[in-house]
């Protein structure tokens, strides 16, 4: 643990996905355990952390075409621990007056980020459960910081999957909150088409959800477009986010099976 930067608080003894998530992206903020989860994940999916990757580089073109549309307030929910190029960074850097609320339900992840956002007035990391919009939207400083009366921005980048059951009254919940012009962005991980990937990826499901102390679950494409319901789906739509108004020169092949599993999509509520 001395080789990483989590703070002193409370302990974790089991996998948490923002930790094997941090250390798929080569981050330096997960524990032991998250990095065991991680090596096993890479056992049974060689292709796991170029996923991760593929999803953090969603998130950022996200942002910046966000920010690029106006949008000077974002509520990202499932967070994660923060990675060079976070949310704040990538919008405050193009407008310096973007507001951004960080939600993750692990108290590690919310006492590094906190730490590390002391300096930033218009940046938070609070502690909430993503199913519990109420408590989400009501907090005192999603409150203080975001005004749901003007566009905003909804980041829901890999969280979904972590939502049991029916995500869709979650969504819709949020989505009730945002204003005319606001925007919806999802990522979700779905299964592959590929007999022997998807194999793999049910075993790296079975390993992962006994190891972490959240379990995950896949959703086909017809599940995650119907989370976009009464939105207007941006172009390209619903695709593979590698496929998402990439930078010229970096489309993915059509067999690399790493992008293949993750969906992709941002929508404006009307």
């Amino acid at each position: 643990m001395a080789a990483h930067e989590v703070p002193a608080g409370p302990s974790r003894t089991r996998a948490s996905a923002a930790g094997v998530y941090d250390w798929c992206l080569g981050g330096r903020h997960h524990l032991d355990c998250d990095a065991e989860a991680g090596i096993e994940a890479l056992r049974r999916l060689p292709t796991a952390t170029l996923t991760a990757r593929y999803n953090r580089e969603f998130l950022r073109r996200v942002v910046r075409w966000m920010v690029e549309q106006g949008i000077r307030q974002f509520l990202d929910l499932g967070s994660g621990y923060p990675t060079v190029g976070n949310v704040h960074e990538i919008a405050q850097d193009h407008a310096r007056d973007a507001r951004v609320v960080y939600v993750d339900l692990d108290p590690d992840t919310v006492a590094v980020s906190t730490r590390l956002l002391a300096d930033n007035p218009h940046a938070v990391c609070i502690q909430g459960d993503v199913c519990d919009p109420d408590a989400v939207l009501r907090h005192e400083e999603v409150r203080r910081l975001l005004d749901f009366s003007q566009p905003a921005g909804l980041l829901m980048i890999s969280v979904l999957p972590f939502v049991p059951g029916d995500a869709g009254p979650v969504v819709r919940h949020y989505k009730s909150a945002l204003a005319p012009g606001s925007y919806l962005a999802i990522s979700h991980v779905t299964p592959p088409e590929d007999d022997r990937a998807r194999e793999q990826q049910a075993a790296l499901a079975a390993s992962y959800n006994k190891t972490v102390e959240t379990p995950a679950r896949l959703r086909t494409r017809e599940e995650i477009l119907a989370l976009f319901a009464r939105t207007e789906l941006v172009p390209p739509g619903l695709g593979r986010a590698t496929d998402w108004r990439p930078a010229p020169g970096h489309r993915t092949e059509r067999d690399d099976q790493a992008a293949a599993v993750l969906l992709g999509g941002v929508a404006r509520i009307p």
